[in-house]
């Protein structure tokens, strides 16, 4: 009756409940359990096997140009000005719930990449989809995809993520064609799902980066009315005593 159990289990591709419950077969000391202590035993190695599996999936999906960045080990040094109360708010992910945005600004090398990282990550172990993006890399994607006849498709997958992250925002100016599209994007997220930014210039900059100054004040009324902002400072984290932890934004205590 085990062994048809066993085959059972695995017909029916419960394979990591197949090998606990071999292991539970296997260890004298099981006997010493009730059917519902052995039971909860199966079916908890299934569902943190499942957990882990979509895990995976998500943060692959997510591109994380920092993918192991984690919230848990952020640097608060005190150079870098960052308020460990609003990373602590902000970390339950409630912004996202209301369809809030979220900028992070800074100087070169101050972290602000990594930090985005660590909120796909933890937006990636709620269940979240993610997906992260250079905005450079972006407008050419839009761009071509226009040329192809695939602008609607890629425009479309946009909207589906629960967390799209522009990283590198406003490094060059936006022609008129690259602010439409990105008006697009931003107008079709409205009130559906956050957008996390990452830029070097200071929101207030962010105006004279259109060069259609119409469509600035359209983006730019759907984006920074309802965002949190976080303003990095300090020197470039990729300089010792950061060397190793550098551009990730882990402190030398996280990297010994």
């Amino acid at each position: 009756m085990m062994n048809q159990t066993l085959e059972k289990l695995s017909t029916m591709r419960l394979s990591v409940m197949e090998q606990e419950f071999r292991r539970q077969m296997e260890l004298p000391a099981m006997t010493e359990l009730s059917f519902e202590e052995r039971l909860s035993m199966l079916v908890d190695a299934e569902w943190l096997s499942r957990q882990n599996k979509k895990l995976r999936r998500l943060l692959k999906a997510a591109n994380l140009r920092n993918p192991e960045a984690c919230l848990e080990d952020v640097d608060y040094v005190a150079s870098r000005k960052l308020d460990r109360a609003q990373v602590a708010r902000l970390s339950d992910l409630s912004w996202m719930n209301e369809g809030r945005n979220l900028f992070i600004t800074g100087a070169c090398g101050t972290g602000k990449t990594w930090l985005a990282s660590a909120f796909g990550n933890a937006a990636c172990r709620k269940g979240l989809k993610v997906q992260s993006l250079r905005v450079n890399r972006l407008l050419g994607d839009l761009l071509a995809a226009r040329n192809n006849g695939t602008w609607a498709t890629l425009l479309a997958s946009l909207k589906k993520p629960d967390l799209l992250i522009f990283d590198d925002f406003g490094l060059s100016p936006l022609e008129p064609l690259h602010c439409r599209d990105l008006l697009e994007i931003v107008d079709d997220r409205y009130g559906h799902g956050s957008i996390l930014i990452t830029a070097q210039l200071p929101v207030s900059g962010w105006h004279g980066i259109f060069q259609d100054p119409t469509i600035a004040d359209a983006v730019l009324d759907r984006l920074v009315h309802n965002a949190h902002r976080i303003a990095l400072h300090g020197p470039s984290m990729r300089h010792k005593p950061y060397q190793d932890g550098a551009a990730d934004g882990v402190g030398a205590a996280a990297n010994p």
